[in-house]
């Protein structure tokens, strides 16, 4: 779910395109008030009822930070200032979105990190994906013979995965990290403590998930104030997670995974706190102590593909984000988006889409239980042999049947069609680099916006939902599916955070919230800049469409208002209309050695992005 719905910016056709009316002038208007607002002075935190301001770009030296929130991205920032680098800005940036952004992520929840080391020149990725208890089966959601219905599942015990943030930050601090983790939580902890502004996003976001949070007295208690959403405008502290925050600094992550803060966890999943008058069924969870220390945060290489002489890397299964962005680029490196109309662009970009949507669904899941091809789905050979389906003058119709990544046979299929199950959209992204040109690229959640509505009594966090990304049954009957629930499994994600190189360099980093629609964001924003020839800070901007293997393309209102809608449905493409998709950020190495960092101008109520030292 997308955090704001104030609308975008009109849009207007040019050469069978469209263009947000003010995407040209961001990149001059922001960086104006980048180079009049911003210093290298910028607080670690505001003032209780002083919101900072926010600007979807900005560019100078000493490294870049970008995120949805401009509490989050002056931690990350003050953090750079001080010494530290990329990681420990990452993390300090993270556990800051975990006080602001708490319906997105937190230690409850799970992510996956992509970093690229300057003293290396590789990038490495950390599986943090949450896991399912050793208990659990591919019977997890069903009950009677069928499975639940997606409302039943998510607010329960039963939805609730180890959690795998705090390992995530532990595991990069220890291999690429120069502060430790009680440092880096520091500025969250203050922030948590002292309170931040309310803006619209948080108090629709509440009053959205009011009727849930309203059931778990500890939810209530601290999103609920008088058993209404906070006021816009108003502060919110939240004291129980600056103590979680103080005691998991103090004790590092084995208060997670072996201590208290994890008995907590387990506590509340196995028997929800409910209140007495809440007439919602709410299903317990079977998650364990010995559940909690079996967890690991997975380093493991990243995925790899050339585009148009760039190399592009993403997190590897578990999450199926680099497998499909890199399919994706594969099938479209044979056409030229560069000269293409608009309306050929986007329809060889959605076609592209729906084929590696297909292939996604059926053959990534978590590789310590799936045989998944990582290597063949992300090979110009098994690309080549999907892309003969695409035409510039027909549709594709879906569900696409998959093809074979191991015997890739020209326009050829392997078994049958299945749907594109479900996927909660709500995440939250964060982009950094450092002076010494080391990246980080790092999506965290909690699933569903506001997660599981469980908070843990005394700890300030809310629990994840993330077992629901899990097929409750087989996509369709009879076809293999490889995301079923399963004794410590990780349910497939579609976290797409991506570094590019150019010449082995940093060339730039994105990534987006959004579930599925993430794949498609992520693509969409690469191929503007790099074939559209885009800023990077106006193709995040840019209106957007999705498609994921479904009958109906997702569009955005500006394209949605467009003529080229009408175009595509010329061809035979069909529509319907999603509000918002993603919320972008991203940060890009100059040619002059400068930073550059970019978010979203609207989205999610706009983005924040800074420098340590603005360009003047």
């Amino acid at each position: 779910m997308g955090r704001n719905r104030r609308g975008h910016p009109d849009a207007h056709s040019a050469r069978h395109g469209v263009r947000l009316r003010a995407v040209r002038a961001v990149s001059v208007l922001a960086a104006t008030a980048v180079v009049g607002t911003l210093t290298a002075a910028a607080p670690a935190h505001h003032a209780p009822g002083s919101p900072p301001a926010k600007a979807p770009l900005a560019v100078g030296y000493g490294g870049a930070v970008s995120s949805v929130d401009a509490d989050a991205t002056a931690a990350g920032i003050d953090v750079l200032r001080h010494g530290g680098n990329a990681v420990d800005a990452a993390v300090a940036t993270a556990a800051a979105l975990g006080v602001t952004e708490p319906y997105s992520s937190g230690i409850g929840g799970g992510g996956y990190f992509v970093y690229y080391s300057a003293g290396k020149h590789q990038v490495f990725t950390i599986d943090g994906r949450e896991t399912a208890p050793r208990s659990a089966t591919d019977q997890l959601f069903v009950e009677n013979g069928q499975p639940l219905a997606f409302a039943d599942a998510v607010t329960s015990g039963r939805s609730v995965g180890v959690p795998g943030t705090a390992a995530t930050w532990q595991t990069a601090l220890d291999a690429w990290g120069t502060r430790s983790l009680g440092q880096v939580l520091r500025p969250a902890e203050q922030i948590a403590r002292t309170g931040f502004t309310v803006d619209e996003t948080f108090n629709s976001q509440t009053a959205a998930n009011q009727d849930r949070f309203k059931d778990f007295p500890a939810t209530a208690a601290l999103f609920l104030p008088g058993g209404q959403p906070p006021a816009v405008g108003s502060t919110l502290r939240n004291p129980q997670l600056a103590r979680t925050y103080e005691e998991l600094g103090a004790k590092g992550i084995s208060a997670i995974y072996h201590g208290d803060i994890g008995a907590d966890i387990v506590r509340t999943v196995r028997r929800p706190p409910v209140d007495p008058a809440a007439t919602r069924v709410v299903r317990t969870g079977d998650l364990t102590a010995a559940d909690l220390a079996a967890y690991t945060a997975k380093k493991q290489p990243p995925t790899h593909t050339a585009y148009r002489g760039l190399d592009v890397y993403g997190p590897a299964p578990s999450s199926s984000g680099g497998t499909t962005v890199a399919e994706a680029l594969n099938i479209l490196e044979s056409t030229d988006l560069r000269d293409a109309s608009q309306v050929q662009y986007l329809h060889h970009y959605i076609e592209a889409s729906r084929i590696a949507f297909a292939d996604r669904g059926r053959w990534v899941g978590d590789p310590a239980f799936e045989q998944v091809p990582t290597a063949a789905l992300t090979s110009q050979r098994f690309a080549d042999s999907r892309a003969c389906l695409i035409r510039d003058d027909a549709v594709l119709t879906s569900p696409l049947a998959p093809g074979d990544p191991a015997h890739p046979a020209a326009c050829g299929s392997s078994g049958k069609a299945a749907p594109t199950t479900y996927e909660g959209d709500n995440t939250t992204h964060l982009t950094v680099a450092d002076k010494w040109g080391n990246v980080v690229a790092y999506t965290l959640t909690i699933e569903q916006t506001g997660g599981s509505a469980i908070t843990v009594p005394g700890r300030g966090f809310l629990l994840n939902n993330e077992l629901t990304d899990f097929s409750f049954v087989p996509a369709s009957p009879g076809v293999p599916d490889p995301n079923l629930p399963g004794p410590g499994k990780r349910p497939r994600s579609s976290i797409s955070p991506t570094i590019v190189l150019k010449d082995g360099r940093p060339d730039f980093a994105i990534g987006s919230p959004g579930g599925a629609t993430i794949i498609t964001t992520v693509l969409q924003v690469l191929t503007e800049h790099v074939d559209r020839g885009l800023p990077l800070v106006d193709a995040i901007a840019a209106p957007r469409a999705s498609q994921r293997n479904a009958a109906a393309t997702e569009l955005e209102p500006a394209l949605w208002d467009s003529p080229l809608k009408a175009d595509l449905e010329g061809i035979g493409h069909h529509f319907t209309q999603n509000p918002e998709i993603g919320a972008a950020t991203g940060v890009q190495r100059l040619a002059d050695g400068r930073w550059l960092a970019a978010a979203e101008p609207v989205r999610r109520g706009g983005g924040s992005a800074m420098v340590v030292t603005p360009a003047r």
